[in-house]
């Protein structure tokens, strides 16, 4: 099978546990103001590989991730491109591969039964979720992104239930995402979830711009700086409690 990749990373720290091979997967239905990879928004824009190319190609560099690390599918929205994903999480779990998807959980719709039954199929070979909650409220959320969170929310109980473990991250964005009675809100809903082993804070950064003037993109929060340590602190204090 096929699929549209950005980029790949051999060696990365910071997408799931341990040393991991991630693949951004290219395309993304979200419009999320503070996006540092615009350039993976166009499904088209990537290249296009195999399933098997792509497996061999991360099976190189398992001497590094075996032991404690594994491969990470990322984007974009990596699962804007179901099946290309299935068919692959399924190679590497087969050969013994930790797995991880880090997804908005966009692309799961609880009224479709298409939607549903695809996702069981993924979670068959899936050991982590890391879901990206942009934000608590829906009406935010779609300010934030362009979508309502109905979808995001609806995943994040959907992984609870079915007892699929998930690392929950959150953008700490300044005057959009650190309200406090938002972070709470957010603290709220996740405790009555089972199956969140961690909440990571991430703090809002401008490291894409460049990437905006190269597309000739207006950036959509030119004005707004990357929040200060104790900002950060406070954001951690609430949902990582």
């Amino acid at each position: 099978m096929q699929g549209f990749i950005h980029s790949t990373e051999s060696l990365g720290t910071v997408d799931g546990p341990g040393i991991r091979f991630v693949i951004f997967m290219q395309g993304c239905p979200l419009r999320c103001k503070y996006c540092h990879n615009p350039d993976s928004w166009n499904i088209n824009g990537g290249k296009a590989y195999q399933s098997d190319e792509i497996f061999e190609i991360a099976m190189k560099y398992k001497n590094y991730f075996m032991k404690n690390g594994g491969i990470t599918l990322t984007g974009g929205e990596p699962l804007l491109q179901m099946d290309f994903c299935i068919e692959l999480l399924k190679k590497f779990k087969a050969a013994g591969v930790h797995t991880a998807v880090d997804t908005s959980g966009f692309m799961f719709d609880i009224k479709r039964n298409e939607s549903v039954e695809k996702h069981l199929e993924l979670i068959k070979y899936t050991d982590l979720f890391l879901l990206d909650i942009k934000h608590i409220s829906s009406l935010k959320h779609k300010e934030l992104t362009g979508v309502p969170n109905d979808n995001t929310l609806a995943f994040a109980k959907f992984l609870s239930e079915h007892n699929k473990a998930m690392w929950v991250r959150y953008v700490l964005v300044p005057n959009l995402t650190d309200s406090e009675e938002d972070l709470k809100e957010l603290r709220k809903f996740l405790d009555n979830l089972k199956t969140v082993e961690k909440v990571e804070v991430l703090p809002y950064h401008t490291m894409g711009v460049p990437k905006y003037k190269k597309l000739g993109i207006d950036y959509p929060l030119a004005n707004v700086t990357a929040p200060s340590k104790a900002q950060v602190e406070f954001a951690k204090k609430i949902l990582t409690r």
